[in-house]
C-alpha cells in the first residue's frame, strides 16, 4: 500500500543575480517531472551527487516548499489541493530529520523545549498530554527511544556531541508519533562510525514504530544498507528506481554505474 504517491512534481526556481552591474535571469527545474510511490513500512533511498535535487523534492513531498506543477498524494489526500486545516492534520504525520544537528537545534531552548515543541504547536496533541508532567513523560520517553536519558533534558544543544544532537533531532522528529519522515542527510555531518549508530538506531525506530522513511543521502553504501529500494536521481530527474539488490547489482542507466564505480568497494566488475 503507497502511504506516499508523487505524480508529475516539477519545482523550477527562478534564477536572478546581478554583479558588477550585469545581470543574469533564467530558471533552474531543480525537480522534474518527477513521479515515484513510497509503500508504508519501507525505506525508499534517493540518492544522487549535490545539486541534483535530492533534498528539493524531500521538502516538496512535506510540502515546505510550494510545487510548480504536479501533484503530492499522502495517505489518500492530495497535499497541492489540501486546505490548511487538513494541512495541519496531516503534519502530525509527516516530519523531517535534518542534515545539520549543530543548526537545526535552536540554541536558545533547553532540550526538554525542543523536543516538546512540536506537542506544543500542534495544541491538539497536547491536549491528549495534558499539563506540563505528561509533556516531561513524554519527553523522557521519547529520549530513551533514541539512546539517551532525562538527564539531557535541562541542558542545551550546544554541550552536547554531533552524534548526540542528531539523537536529539530524531527524537523531536518522533514527538508527534509520524507514519512518515524524510531523513535528509542525517549522517553527512557525522564520522563514520557515529553516524554507523545513527543509521542503526534509524532501523530499531522503524521497526519499533512501524515508519515509513525517504531517506535522502549522496552515499550509496548506506543507501543500500538502509534501503528496500533505490531510487537515483540525476539533474531533477529520477532516472532509475528499484529492489535494492537490483539497483546494486544490474544498474541500468550510466549515471547509476558512476555512483557505484565511485565506491570501490561496490564497483560492478
Amino acid at each position: 500500500m503507497s502511504l506516499v504517491e508523487v505524480r508529475n512534481l516539477t519545482k523550477i526556481f527562478d534564477l536572478a543575480e546581478s554583479s558588477f552591474g550585469s545581470s543574469r535571469s533564467g530558471e533552474v527545474r531543480a525537480v522534474d517531472d518527477v513521479s515515484l510511490d513510497i509503500q508504508q513500512g519501507e525505506t525508499l533511498g534517493l540518492v544522487g551527487e549535490s545539486g541534483s535535487g535530492k533534498s528539493t523534492l524531500g521538502r516538496l513531498i512535506l510540502r515546505l516548499i510550494e510545487p510548480t506543477s504536479g501533484s503530492i498524494f499522502f495517505d489518500g489526500v492530495d497535499l497541492t489541493t489540501a486546505s490548511n486545516s487538513q494541512l495541519r492534520r496531516l503534519r502530525r504525520d509527516m516530519q523531517i530529520i535534518f542534515q545539520d544537528p549543530f543548526g537545526s537545534l535552536d540554541p536558545r531552548y533547553r532540550v526538554e523545549d525542543v523536543i516538546a515543541e512540536p506537542l506544543m504547536l500542534h495544541r491538539n496533541v497536547a491536549r491528549e498530554n495534558e499539563g506540563r508532567d505528561a509533556r516531561r513523560q513524554r519527553v523522557r520517553e521519547l529520549l530513551r527511544s533514541v539512546g539517551m536519558d532525562e538527564s539531557a533534558m535541562p541542558r542545551y544543544a550546544h554541550e552536547f556531541s554531533g552524534g548526540q544532537r542528531q539523537r536529539i533531532g530524531i527524537a523531536r522528529a518522533l514527538a508527534l508519533r509520524p507514519k512518515f519522515i524524510v531523513a535528509d542527510e542525517p549522517v553527512s555531518a557525522l564520522d563514520v562510525s557515529v553516524g554507523a549508530q545513527i543509521v542503526n538506531l534509524l532501523q530499531q525506530l522503524q521497526r519499533d514504530f512501524g515508519l515509513t522513511y525517504l531517506f535522502i543521502s549522496h552515499s550509496m553504501p548506506v543507501v543500500r544498507y538502509l534501503s528496500t529500494r533505490i531510487a537515483v536521481m540525476y539533474r531533477g530527474k529520477i532516472v532509475e528506481i528499484g529492489p535494492t539488490e537490483q539497483i546494486t547489482r544490474q544498474p541500468q542507466h550510466d549515471y547509476t554505474r558512476k555512483l557505484l564505480a565511485a565506491t570501490p568497494e561496490m564497483a560492478i566488475t
